[in-house]
């Protein structure tokens, strides 16, 4: 049986570690192009992750974590939910265990705070503190913050550079928290140029990536939608009228990778539509694009799907 490298080679567009891994010092007259007629870039106002823990004294439960950052116009924040399903179950995935919004918009530098909860026989302790968080242009803190989630006493999660001291927890303990991000998305606002970063495995690297979409300047009203990283471009679709929906396979970092799009409400719908865009990694010989979400909870050691980045661009808000 032929790997899934060589399945899908004749199609796929191989993004080699020379080509998109090393940051050039030559011009970048490729990143900027297409023109379009807006090169604004649109404003991200929320993340959202999804992260699998594993806990060495806890067996035959797996627990989820999905946070959200957010972005508005009277403050940031987070709201955290925490998920477990037993994985000799054959019942729905979905036990939710809390759910809170850490975002009063007037202690926004003063957020900080413990929560403690009990489910079924696991004590969920989460601690966080934004006090001194530091901020791009997105919701995401990048420096002077830290969330914790410990179970049964057990850290399973640690997001941040700063350390709760009150823990006692040493630096052995703080990064053999076992977690792996299995899913991301992005919310924009406003133009169809929407840059990010993302690493399509743990021990990947960090890429820079560019989705340009719209209409483009020289005098005709075609739709254009190109994808960069590390400021090359990877490929470019025209003539998204009619192909408003489509998806492309690339190599990167040893993976197989699928981007699939959709962009008919946005073009279609001038007042309020909307864009998406998935970037899904294979798993072994897995050959669904689309998923859902509920299979992200119901995966086992021979069904194991990969990391995925979706980005939905709105016009407005709203």
């Amino acid at each position: 049986m032929r790997g899934i490298t060589s399945c899908y080679n004749e199609h796929a567009i191989r993004v080699s570690d020379l080509y998109c891994s090393r940051p050039s010092n030559s011009n970048h007259s490729s990143y900027l192009s297409p023109k379009l007629n807006n090169n604004n870039p649109s404003t991200q106002n929320s993340v959202t992750c999804i992260y699998k823990l594993n806990f060495i004294s806890i067996k035959k439960t797996q627990f989820f974590i999905t946070l959200t950052w957010t972005k508005k116009l009277i403050g940031q924040g987070f709201i955290i939910n925490i998920i477990n399903h037993n994985t000799d179950s054959d019942s729905d995935y979905v036990n939710v265990l809390s759910k809170f919004n850490t975002n009063p918009p007037l202690l926004l530098r003063k957020n900080k705070g413990t929560e403690t909860f009990q489910n079924q026989n696991f004590e969920v302790k989460v601690l966080w503190d934004l006090s001194d968080a530091k901020y791009d242009e997105g919701p995401e803190p990048v420096t002077g913050f830290y969330v914790y989630v410990l179970v049964n006493s057990e850290l399973g999660l640690f997001l941040g550079d700063k350390n709760e001291e009150t823990l006692n927890l040493n630096e052995k303990q703080i990064h053999g928290a076992k977690f792996s991000m299995v899913s991301r998305s992005e919310r924009f606002n406003g133009t169809g140029i929407y840059p990010t970063k993302v690493k399509f495995s743990e021990t990947g690297i960090v890429h820079d990536l560019l989705i340009k979409f719209g209409v483009e300047e020289e005098g005709s009203k075609s739709h254009v939608l190109c994808l960069f990283m590390d400021k090359k471009m990877v490929f470019q679709v025209k003539r998204l009228k009619w192909n408003f929906r489509g998806n492309q396979t690339i190599f990167v970092d040893g993976l197989v990778v699928d981007m699939m799009w959709d962009v008919h409400d946005w073009i279609f719908n001038p007042n309020s539509g909307s864009a998406v865009f998935m970037f899904r990694t294979r798993s072994g010989l897995d050959s669904r694009l689309w998923l859902e979400e509920k299979n992200l909870f119901k995966q086992n050691e021979h069904d194991r799907i990969g990391f995925s980045l979706l980005i939905r661009g709105c016009k407005n808000p709203h």
